[in-house]
Protein backbone atom coordinates (compact mmCIF):
# COMPACT_ATOMS: atom_id res chain seq x y z
CA UNK A 1 0.00 0.00 0.00
CA UNK A 2 0.98 3.37 -0.77
CA UNK A 3 1.37 5.73 2.57
CA UNK A 4 -1.96 7.55 2.07
CA UNK A 5 -3.78 3.93 2.13
CA UNK A 6 -1.80 3.13 5.05
CA UNK A 7 -2.94 6.20 7.19
CA UNK A 8 -6.35 5.11 6.87
CA UNK A 9 -5.84 1.28 6.83
CA UNK A 10 -2.72 -0.08 8.11
CA UNK A 11 -2.13 -1.54 11.62
CA UNK A 12 -6.42 -3.06 11.78
CA UNK A 13 -8.31 -5.65 9.91
CA UNK A 14 -11.27 -5.87 11.28
CA UNK A 15 -13.27 -9.37 10.74
CA UNK A 16 -17.03 -9.77 9.32
CA UNK A 17 -19.13 -7.39 11.76
CA UNK A 18 -16.32 -5.86 13.73
CA UNK A 19 -16.14 -2.93 14.57
CA UNK A 20 -14.63 -1.00 11.63
CA UNK A 21 -12.94 1.69 13.33
CA UNK A 22 -9.64 0.63 15.94
CA UNK A 23 -12.31 -0.27 19.60
CA UNK A 24 -11.23 1.55 22.16
CA UNK A 25 -10.40 -1.39 25.11
CA UNK A 26 -10.14 1.16 28.30
CA UNK A 27 -9.68 -1.06 30.41
CA UNK A 28 -6.48 -1.72 32.63
CA UNK A 29 -6.63 -5.51 33.37
CA UNK A 30 -7.20 -8.54 31.38
CA UNK A 31 -9.13 -11.90 32.47
CA UNK A 32 -7.60 -15.45 31.71
CA UNK A 33 -9.40 -18.63 32.47
CA UNK A 34 -6.38 -20.35 34.03
CA UNK A 35 -3.14 -19.28 35.73
CA UNK A 36 -1.17 -21.32 33.04
CA UNK A 37 -2.31 -19.07 30.49
CA UNK A 38 -1.46 -16.05 32.40
CA UNK A 39 2.09 -17.75 32.75
CA UNK A 40 2.64 -17.76 29.50
CA UNK A 41 2.31 -14.33 28.86
CA UNK A 42 4.73 -13.56 31.83
CA UNK A 43 7.15 -15.37 30.15
CA UNK A 44 6.79 -13.88 26.99
CA UNK A 45 5.74 -17.48 25.66
CA UNK A 46 2.43 -16.08 23.98
CA UNK A 47 1.23 -13.13 22.66
CA UNK A 48 -1.56 -11.17 24.47
CA UNK A 49 -2.37 -8.57 27.43
CA UNK A 50 -2.77 -8.72 30.94
CA UNK A 51 -2.01 -4.90 32.12
CA UNK A 52 -2.27 -1.88 30.21
CA UNK A 53 0.98 -0.38 32.10
CA UNK A 54 2.71 -2.99 29.76
CA UNK A 55 0.90 -3.24 26.69
CA UNK A 56 -2.92 -2.69 25.37
CA UNK A 57 -4.56 -3.81 22.09
CA UNK A 58 -5.89 -0.50 20.76
CA UNK A 59 -2.42 1.41 21.72
CA UNK A 60 -0.65 -1.61 19.65
CA UNK A 61 -2.88 -1.31 16.99
CA UNK A 62 -2.13 2.10 16.24
CA UNK A 63 1.72 1.69 16.80
CA UNK A 64 1.35 -0.82 14.13
CA UNK A 65 0.03 1.72 11.90
CA UNK A 66 3.29 3.96 12.49
CA UNK A 67 5.17 0.71 12.36
CA UNK A 68 3.92 0.07 8.84
CA UNK A 69 4.00 4.03 7.67
CA UNK A 70 7.70 4.09 8.71
CA UNK A 71 8.41 0.36 7.34
CA UNK A 72 9.89 -0.92 10.76
CA UNK A 73 9.38 -4.33 11.85
CA UNK A 74 8.31 -3.10 15.75
CA UNK A 75 6.71 -0.10 17.60
CA UNK A 76 5.72 1.15 20.99
CA UNK A 77 3.65 4.21 21.91
CA UNK A 78 4.68 6.37 24.78
CA UNK A 79 2.79 8.90 26.87
CA UNK A 80 5.43 11.72 25.34
CA UNK A 81 8.09 12.49 22.83
CA UNK A 82 9.83 13.01 25.52
CA UNK A 83 9.22 9.42 27.04
CA UNK A 84 9.97 7.86 23.47
CA UNK A 85 13.56 9.78 23.05
CA UNK A 86 14.07 8.61 26.41
CA UNK A 87 13.02 5.13 26.26
CA UNK A 88 15.26 4.99 22.45
CA UNK A 89 18.33 6.00 24.42
CA UNK A 90 18.05 4.23 27.88
CA UNK A 91 17.11 1.07 25.93
CA UNK A 92 20.96 0.87 25.13
CA UNK A 93 22.55 2.71 27.10
CA UNK A 94 22.89 3.00 31.38
CA UNK A 95 25.70 4.17 34.07
CA UNK A 96 29.24 4.95 32.44
CA UNK A 97 28.05 4.99 28.20
CA UNK A 98 28.27 7.25 25.58
CA UNK A 99 26.06 8.68 23.42
CA UNK A 100 26.50 11.05 20.37
CA UNK A 101 23.51 13.58 19.61
CA UNK A 102 23.13 16.30 17.11
CA UNK A 103 23.57 20.15 18.54
CA UNK A 104 20.34 21.19 16.45
CA UNK A 105 17.72 19.13 18.42
CA UNK A 106 14.74 20.41 20.25
CA UNK A 107 15.62 22.50 23.50
CA UNK A 108 13.34 19.46 25.92
CA UNK A 109 15.83 16.63 24.22
CA UNK A 110 18.71 18.86 24.63
CA UNK A 111 17.75 19.30 28.48
CA UNK A 112 17.18 15.76 28.42
CA UNK A 113 20.36 14.74 27.16
CA UNK A 114 22.67 16.76 29.00
CA UNK A 115 21.03 17.16 32.20
CA UNK A 116 18.53 14.99 33.22
CA UNK A 117 20.51 11.55 31.58
CA UNK A 118 23.97 12.71 32.66
CA UNK A 119 22.43 12.58 36.13
CA UNK A 120 21.36 8.91 35.06
CA UNK A 121 25.59 8.47 34.41
CA UNK A 122 25.25 8.61 30.74
CA UNK A 123 27.69 11.03 28.85
CA UNK A 124 26.75 12.81 25.88
CA UNK A 125 28.70 14.36 23.47
CA UNK A 126 27.07 16.80 20.42
CA UNK A 127 28.55 17.78 17.17
CA UNK A 128 26.87 20.28 14.90
CA UNK A 129 25.00 18.22 12.33
CA UNK A 130 27.15 20.28 9.70
CA UNK A 131 30.29 18.72 11.29
CA UNK A 132 33.54 17.37 9.36
CA UNK A 133 33.17 13.89 8.87
CA UNK A 134 36.45 14.07 11.34
CA UNK A 135 34.92 15.68 13.66
CA UNK A 136 32.02 13.22 14.08
CA UNK A 137 35.03 10.28 13.67
CA UNK A 138 36.54 12.04 16.62
CA UNK A 139 32.84 12.12 18.71
CA UNK A 140 33.52 8.29 19.19
CA UNK A 141 34.24 6.87 21.96
CA UNK A 142 34.75 2.78 23.37
CA UNK A 143 31.89 3.24 25.41
CA UNK A 144 29.75 4.60 22.39
CA UNK A 145 26.26 3.07 22.35
CA UNK A 146 23.99 5.63 19.69
CA UNK A 147 23.71 8.13 17.49
CA UNK A 148 20.99 10.60 17.41
CA UNK A 149 19.46 13.33 15.36
CA UNK A 150 16.63 15.15 13.68
CA UNK A 151 15.26 14.56 10.68
CA UNK A 152 14.45 18.24 10.35
CA UNK A 153 15.70 20.24 13.97
CA UNK A 154 13.43 22.09 15.92
CA UNK A 155 13.25 24.89 16.00
CA UNK A 156 16.46 25.39 14.19
CA UNK A 157 15.37 23.37 10.72
CA UNK A 158 18.78 22.22 9.70
CA UNK A 159 18.15 18.55 8.06
CA UNK A 160 19.86 15.94 9.25
CA UNK A 161 22.35 14.11 6.78
CA UNK A 162 20.72 10.93 7.81
CA UNK A 163 22.97 8.91 5.62
CA UNK A 164 26.56 10.43 6.69
CA UNK A 165 25.57 9.73 10.45
CA UNK A 166 24.01 6.08 9.93
CA UNK A 167 27.42 5.47 7.74
CA UNK A 168 29.27 6.73 10.47
CA UNK A 169 27.60 4.74 13.66
CA UNK A 170 27.35 1.57 11.66
CA UNK A 171 31.21 2.12 11.34
CA UNK A 172 31.56 1.84 14.91
CA UNK A 173 29.18 -1.12 15.79
CA UNK A 174 26.21 1.47 16.78
CA UNK A 175 22.65 2.20 15.93
CA UNK A 176 21.52 6.11 14.22
CA UNK A 177 18.37 6.93 16.37
CA UNK A 178 16.40 9.34 14.45
CA UNK A 179 13.51 11.72 15.76
CA UNK A 180 11.31 12.38 12.70
CA UNK A 181 8.39 14.42 14.42
CA UNK A 182 9.06 17.24 12.00
CA UNK A 183 8.79 15.36 8.45
CA UNK A 184 6.78 12.19 9.87
CA UNK A 185 6.83 9.17 7.49
CA UNK A 186 4.55 10.85 4.75
CA UNK A 187 8.13 12.98 3.64
CA UNK A 188 10.67 11.16 5.29
CA UNK A 189 11.23 7.45 5.58
CA UNK A 190 14.84 7.47 7.51
CA UNK A 191 14.88 3.83 7.73
CA UNK A 192 14.91 3.92 3.66
CA UNK A 193 18.73 6.04 4.10
CA UNK A 194 20.57 3.88 7.00
CA UNK A 195 18.60 4.98 10.43
CA UNK A 196 18.13 2.07 13.01
CA UNK A 197 15.30 3.60 15.30
CA UNK A 198 13.04 6.37 14.52
CA UNK A 199 11.13 8.49 17.37
CA UNK A 200 8.24 10.97 17.19
CA UNK A 201 6.20 12.95 19.40
CA UNK A 202 2.54 12.02 18.24
CA UNK A 203 1.59 15.27 19.58
CA UNK A 204 2.67 17.01 16.41
CA UNK A 205 1.94 16.17 12.99
CA UNK A 206 1.01 12.49 13.52
CA UNK A 207 -2.42 14.18 16.20
CA UNK A 208 -2.14 17.48 14.47
CA UNK A 209 -5.01 18.68 16.23
CA UNK A 210 -3.86 19.75 19.76
CA UNK A 211 -5.76 16.82 21.35
CA UNK A 212 -3.31 14.25 22.29
CA UNK A 213 -0.18 14.27 24.23
CA UNK A 214 2.12 11.36 23.08
CA UNK A 215 5.66 9.33 21.28
CA UNK A 216 6.48 6.31 19.88
CA UNK A 217 9.84 4.62 19.19
CA UNK A 218 9.98 2.25 15.85
CA UNK A 219 12.36 -0.58 14.74
CA UNK A 220 13.97 -1.21 11.65
CA UNK A 221 14.96 -4.78 12.47
CA UNK A 222 17.67 -4.33 10.92
CA UNK A 223 20.51 -4.12 13.25
CA UNK A 224 22.20 -6.88 14.03
CA UNK A 225 22.60 -7.19 17.96
CA UNK A 226 24.72 -9.76 18.18
CA UNK A 227 26.96 -9.07 15.88
CA UNK A 228 28.02 -6.63 18.64
CA UNK A 229 27.44 -8.47 21.44
CA UNK A 230 30.00 -7.03 23.39
CA UNK A 231 27.96 -3.30 23.94
CA UNK A 232 24.95 -4.43 23.87
CA UNK A 233 24.51 -6.89 27.02
CA UNK A 234 20.80 -5.73 27.89
CA UNK A 235 19.90 -7.09 24.62
CA UNK A 236 22.62 -9.97 24.37
CA UNK A 237 23.12 -11.72 27.74
CA UNK A 238 19.96 -12.86 29.86
CA UNK A 239 17.68 -10.54 31.37
CA UNK A 240 17.53 -11.72 35.23
CA UNK A 241 14.82 -9.35 35.86
CA UNK A 242 12.84 -11.27 33.42
CA UNK A 243 13.13 -15.05 33.66
CA UNK A 244 16.82 -15.00 32.13
CA UNK A 245 15.58 -14.02 28.93
CA UNK A 246 18.52 -13.41 25.88
CA UNK A 247 15.97 -10.46 23.69
CA UNK A 248 18.16 -10.62 20.49
CA UNK A 249 18.27 -14.90 20.40
CA UNK A 250 14.51 -14.81 21.83
CA UNK A 251 12.89 -12.20 19.66
CA UNK A 252 15.65 -11.93 17.01
CA UNK A 253 16.37 -8.51 14.99
CA UNK A 254 13.09 -7.54 14.36
CA UNK A 255 11.53 -7.66 17.72
CA UNK A 256 14.44 -7.92 20.18
CA UNK A 257 14.40 -3.58 20.54
CA UNK A 258 11.03 -3.21 21.19
CA UNK A 259 10.04 -6.22 23.69
CA UNK A 260 13.14 -5.41 26.14
CA UNK A 261 11.98 -1.95 26.00
CA UNK A 262 8.49 -3.32 26.76
CA UNK A 263 9.19 -5.64 29.38
CA UNK A 264 11.86 -3.91 31.24
CA UNK A 265 11.65 0.57 30.32
CA UNK A 266 7.54 0.48 30.42
CA UNK A 267 7.12 -2.18 32.72
CA UNK A 268 9.08 0.00 35.34
CA UNK A 269 8.26 3.71 34.30
CA UNK A 270 4.97 3.23 32.80
CA UNK A 271 5.06 6.18 30.43
CA UNK A 272 2.23 4.55 28.26
CA UNK A 273 -0.83 6.66 26.62
CA UNK A 274 -4.17 5.86 27.67
CA UNK A 275 -6.69 3.69 24.97
CA UNK A 276 -8.68 6.78 24.31
CA UNK A 277 -5.65 9.19 23.11
CA UNK A 278 -4.17 6.52 20.86
CA UNK A 279 -7.99 6.16 19.57
CA UNK A 280 -7.57 9.77 18.85
CA UNK A 281 -4.20 9.70 17.58
CA UNK A 282 -5.02 7.36 15.22
CA UNK A 283 -7.90 9.86 13.65
CA UNK A 284 -5.50 12.36 13.52
CA UNK A 285 -3.24 9.81 11.47
CA UNK A 286 -5.86 9.27 8.72
CA UNK A 287 -5.91 12.78 7.86
CA UNK A 288 -1.77 12.49 8.22
CA UNK A 289 -1.21 12.88 4.60
CA UNK A 290 -3.76 15.47 3.32
CA UNK A 291 -3.02 17.49 5.92
CA UNK A 292 1.19 17.26 5.44
CA UNK A 293 0.43 18.55 1.51
CA UNK A 294 -1.70 21.18 2.86
CA UNK A 295 0.98 22.42 5.78
CA UNK A 296 3.85 22.46 3.45
CA UNK A 297 2.05 24.26 0.62
CA UNK A 298 1.55 27.07 2.53
CA UNK A 299 4.75 27.27 4.49
CA UNK A 300 6.20 26.84 1.05
CA UNK A 301 4.23 30.59 0.22
CA UNK A 302 4.75 32.19 3.47
CA UNK A 303 8.23 31.43 3.39
CA UNK A 304 8.66 33.16 -0.12
CA UNK A 305 6.30 35.92 1.49
CA UNK A 306 8.09 36.58 4.50
CA UNK A 307 11.64 36.66 2.55
CA UNK A 308 10.23 39.57 0.59
CA UNK A 309 9.29 41.63 3.45
CA UNK A 310 11.72 44.46 4.33
CA UNK A 311 11.39 44.22 8.16
CA UNK A 312 11.74 40.34 8.09
CA UNK A 313 16.21 39.77 8.26
CA UNK A 314 16.30 36.41 7.28
CA UNK A 315 14.19 33.52 6.82
CA UNK A 316 14.86 30.08 7.84
CA UNK A 317 13.14 27.36 5.61
CA UNK A 318 14.62 24.23 3.81
CA UNK A 319 11.97 23.88 0.97
CA UNK A 320 13.26 27.21 -0.17
CA UNK A 321 15.89 27.33 -2.92
CA UNK A 322 19.06 29.04 -1.87
CA UNK A 323 18.23 27.58 2.24
CA UNK A 324 21.30 26.33 3.76
CA UNK A 325 20.04 22.75 3.95
CA UNK A 326 17.53 23.32 0.50
CA UNK A 327 20.00 20.47 -1.33
CA UNK A 328 19.86 17.95 1.52
CA UNK A 329 15.78 18.60 1.86
CA UNK A 330 15.66 17.71 -1.47
CA UNK A 331 17.22 14.71 -0.96
CA UNK A 332 15.52 13.37 2.39
CA UNK A 333 12.42 15.33 1.87
CA UNK A 334 11.50 15.59 -1.99
CA UNK A 335 8.06 15.56 -1.60
CA UNK A 336 7.92 18.72 1.39
CA UNK A 337 9.46 18.96 4.07
CA UNK A 338 7.03 20.71 7.08
CA UNK A 339 4.92 23.53 8.08
CA UNK A 340 7.51 25.11 10.27
CA UNK A 341 9.64 28.20 9.69
CA UNK A 342 11.82 30.53 11.26
CA UNK A 343 12.34 34.00 10.38
CA UNK A 344 14.00 37.15 12.92
CA UNK A 345 12.53 40.78 12.32
CA UNK A 346 14.61 43.62 12.01
CA UNK A 347 14.99 44.90 15.45
CA UNK A 348 15.84 41.62 17.60
CA UNK A 349 14.03 40.51 20.67
CA UNK A 350 11.88 43.44 21.19
CA UNK A 351 10.88 43.77 17.96
CA UNK A 352 10.22 40.45 17.69
CA UNK A 353 7.74 40.21 20.45
CA UNK A 354 5.89 43.62 19.32
CA UNK A 355 5.54 41.46 15.80
CA UNK A 356 4.10 38.71 18.07
CA UNK A 357 1.30 40.90 19.77
CA UNK A 358 0.02 42.12 17.02
CA UNK A 359 -1.41 39.03 15.63
CA UNK A 360 -4.84 37.77 15.35
CA UNK A 361 -4.45 34.76 12.73
CA UNK A 362 -1.56 33.31 14.02
CA UNK A 363 -1.92 32.26 18.13
CA UNK A 364 0.71 32.52 20.48
CA UNK A 365 1.35 29.45 21.92
CA UNK A 366 4.29 26.67 22.79
CA UNK A 367 2.49 23.88 21.01
CA UNK A 368 4.21 23.68 16.62
CA UNK A 369 3.38 21.23 14.01
CA UNK A 370 -0.41 21.37 14.11
CA UNK A 371 -3.68 22.20 12.16
CA UNK A 372 -3.49 25.55 13.94
CA UNK A 373 -1.08 28.52 12.85
CA UNK A 374 1.25 29.05 15.81
CA UNK A 375 3.95 30.86 16.39
CA UNK A 376 6.21 31.32 19.60
CA UNK A 377 9.61 33.11 20.74
CA UNK A 378 11.78 30.03 21.15
CA UNK A 379 14.49 31.82 23.26
CA UNK A 380 11.87 32.83 26.15
CA UNK A 381 9.34 29.70 26.07
CA UNK A 382 10.95 26.08 24.98
CA UNK A 383 14.76 26.88 25.26
CA UNK A 384 14.41 29.24 27.97
CA UNK A 385 16.43 27.18 30.64
CA UNK A 386 19.90 27.03 27.73
CA UNK A 387 22.26 29.76 28.04
CA UNK A 388 22.82 32.04 24.82
CA UNK A 389 26.17 29.90 23.50
CA UNK A 390 23.79 26.73 24.40
CA UNK A 391 21.33 28.20 21.73
CA UNK A 392 23.52 29.01 19.34
CA UNK A 393 24.77 25.61 19.74
CA UNK A 394 21.03 24.58 18.76
CA UNK A 395 21.05 26.67 16.19
CA UNK A 396 18.58 28.85 17.67
CA UNK A 397 19.03 32.96 17.59
CA UNK A 398 17.79 35.30 20.34
CA UNK A 399 15.46 36.66 18.25
CA UNK A 400 14.21 33.83 15.99
CA UNK A 401 10.29 33.64 16.05
CA UNK A 402 9.07 29.56 14.95
CA UNK A 403 6.00 30.09 13.29
CA UNK A 404 3.91 26.81 12.32
CA UNK A 405 1.89 27.29 9.40
CA UNK A 406 -1.16 25.94 9.73
CA UNK A 407 -4.04 24.30 7.13
CA UNK A 408 -6.71 27.54 7.09
CA UNK A 409 -6.57 28.86 3.64
CA UNK A 410 -3.01 30.59 3.10
CA UNK A 411 -3.56 34.39 2.26
CA UNK A 412 -5.28 34.79 5.80
CA UNK A 413 -2.35 33.86 7.19
CA UNK A 414 -0.42 35.85 5.35
CA UNK A 415 -2.72 39.01 5.40
CA UNK A 416 -2.27 38.53 9.03
CA UNK A 417 1.62 38.48 8.98
CA UNK A 418 1.89 41.42 6.67
CA UNK A 419 -0.44 43.62 9.04
CA UNK A 420 1.54 42.39 12.37
CA UNK A 421 4.97 43.13 10.15
CA UNK A 422 3.14 46.92 9.84
CA UNK A 423 3.91 47.59 13.56
CA UNK A 424 7.60 46.77 13.51
CA UNK A 425 9.57 50.01 13.93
Amino acid sequence: MKQETKCIQAGYEPKNGESRMIPIIQSTTFKYDTSEDMGKLFDLEAEGYFYTRLQNPTNDMVAAKLTALEGGTAGMLTSSGQAANFFSVFNLASNGDHVIASSAIYGGTFNLFNVTMRRMGVDFTFVEPDCSDEELEAAFKPNTKAVFGETIANPALSVFDIERFAKAAHAHGVPLIVDNTFATPVNCRPFEWGADIVTHSTTKYLDGHDATVGGAVIDSGKFDWMAHADKFPGLCTPDESYHGITYAEKFGNEKAFITKATAQLMRDLGSIPSPMNCFMLNLGIESLAVRMQRHCENAQKVAEFLQAQPEVSYVTYPGLPGDKYYELAQKYMPNGTCGVISFGVNGGRKAAEEFMKHLKVAMIATHVADAHTCVLHPASATHRQLTDEELNACGVKPDMIRLSVGIENVDDIIDDLKQALSHVK
